[in-house]
């Protein structure tokens, strides 16, 4: 089981030093959404999915190693998470150190991109929001005043021009 718990403890530390290089990225998404710079958002979520894709391959790894953990201790049928391992290592102090330092790092690493995420979620949804407000705004400005006419059953009639032009040109 040595060599089980050394792999988890190796792939968890490989996984602290990729969420590592997403904090920047993360920061860096901020700006870009902050500028509204679309091209710039776009290099962004292209460098944060490549450090995803190595990110899934260790979260396979580690998956692996924590069934084989769950084998060697006959609990199958048991959830296991790291903390319960830590728990199972009272006769390998070392290894229990280890493990334990590696899943307070991982943490305090995730928590922070945790606040991150949810900082460019705000910001991804005030623009939403802004973009919305603006397209209102343009639609409500094209009805001019006078425009706005009313049958004898006090049903609303747009101008023919107005229904029949939208926002958009979909012929282009």
């Amino acid at each position: 089981m040595a060599s089980i718990i050394e792999e988890l403890i190796t792939t968890l530390e490989e996984e602290k030093v990729l969420y590592e290089e997403l904090i920047p990225i993360a920061e860096q998404k901020s700006v870009v959404i902050i500028k509204n710079d679309l091209e710039g958002l776009a290099k962004v979520n292209e460098s944060e999915q490549i450090v995803l894709d190595r990110l899934t391959v260790l979260e396979n790894k580690r998956e692996r190693c924590v069934f084989s953990i769950k084998d060697v201790l006959n609990k199958m049928n048991e959830d296991m998470n790291l903390e319960k391992i830590i728990g199972f290592l009272d006769k390998q102090p070392v290894e229990q150190q280890r493990l334990k330092k590696v899943h307070e790092e991982l943490k305090r690493v995730t928590g922070r991109l945790k606040e991150l995420n949810l900082q460019n979620k705000d910001l991804i949804e005030e623009s939403l929001e802004m973009i919305e407000f603006s397209m209102n705004f343009l639609q409500s400005a094209r009805m001019a005043p006078g425009n706005n006419n009313y049958n004898k059953n006090a049903s609303f009639m747009n101008d023919a021009s107005v229904s029949r032009t939208g926002m958009f040109d979909a012929k282009q």
